[in-house]
């Protein structure tokens, strides 16, 4: 689990900010590269700049695929009510192998990425919680379109042509299928980052019962309308430094303890939008990001494998 520690200083959270935005799609690239000119000083560059703040898979891979703890493979599953089927990463510490003589069942995990699609670091904290003593599976919501296509620069315009419906729909087909695979419990929880946070709080709303718990990173709130119909305890992890979410935070704080939903709550200082992402360094924040992995681990415990 170790980083590469980067001597020179951190670029200031108004480029972090920039990159968030372009991701998001809320500016193109254009407008990205023409922002991040002012910080071109110091002799570093616009196109460095750039470098610097897209993912490094390898800097945040912390659990090799071919690693002998775990069993890793791709699965397809049908899902009717979505677009037909969605792809995903199916992981397990080698004890919950089907093959094997003395099956062990665990709790089950979906893990949903960022808006990047199933991209080498969603699947790598797959493989985390695979260590962690669970079933972990990352689906892509951009199967209906060829899958995630390891160009982050350019992959946002991709979901942009998924409806959302469906891709919702998907994603409760994904749930399912977890909480029913041989290997499952049948205990189940959610966990996402920005894109999949939102959707891991959207889940909590359509799965009810189904779903034991949550723990949505710099994730979009529930509508409050559908607060009420959350079953699963939820866990929710902002940056401070994400104005948006973080300033959003009393709000859902207050619908959930209103409709009296099991939650717990944690604003990381020093922190910005992605702080968990150990392959954008300019985002992550390790000590943040250690806490926060902490912190789910335990709820996951607590809440789908009764560990206190």
């Amino acid at each position: 689990m170790n980083h590469i520690i980067r001597e020179r200083k951190k670029l200031p959270t108004e480029a972090v900010d920039l990159y968030s935005q372009f991701i998001h799609g809320e500016i193109d690239r254009r407008a990205f590269m023409d922002g991040l000119q002012k910080f071109a000083v110091g002799g570093l560059t616009v196109a460095a700049l750039a470098e610097a703040l897209m993912p490094n898979y390898a800097l945040g891979q912390q659990i090799r695929k071919d690693d002998e703890r775990i069993k890793a493979s791709y699965e397809t599953l049908p899902s009717p009510d979505g677009n037909g089927y969605i792809r995903g990463y199916l992981v397990r510490p080698f004890s919950a192998d089907t093959r094997s003589a003395t099956l062990q069942k665990l709790p089950g995990v979906l893990v949903i990425h960022e808006n990047r699609g199933l991209n080498p670091h969603t699947e790598d904290v797959a493989r985390r919680f695979a260590l962690e003593n669970f079933v972990a599976f990352a689906p892509d919501a951009l199967s209906p379109g060829g899958g995630e296509p390891g160009d982050d620069g350019n992959v946002g315009d991709l979901f942009t042509k998924i409806d959302p419906a469906k891709r919702i729909n998907d994603f409760v087909a994904a749930a399912r299928w977890l909480k029913a695979r041989p290997e499952c419990t049948g205990k189940i929880a959610s966990t996402g980052f920005c894109f999949g946070g939102g959707l891991s709080n959207t889940l909590a709303t359509l799965l009810g019962p189904d779903l034991g718990a949550a723990a949505p990173f710099y994730g979009g709130a529930a509508k409050p309308e559908d607060v009420p119909k959350i079953k699963a305890a939820i866990l929710i992890h902002h940056g401070a430094l994400d104005k948006a979410l973080a300033g959003a935070y009393p709000a859902q704080e207050a619908e959930l303890k209103k409709n009296k939903i099991v939650y717990e709550g944690h604003i990381y200082p020093d922190s910005v939008h992605g702080f968990f992402n150990d392959a954008t360094p300019e985002r992550y924040n390790k000590a943040a990001a250690t806490e926060a992995w902490s912190h789910t681990i335990r709820w996951f415990n607590k809440h789908i494998r009764d560990v206190a």
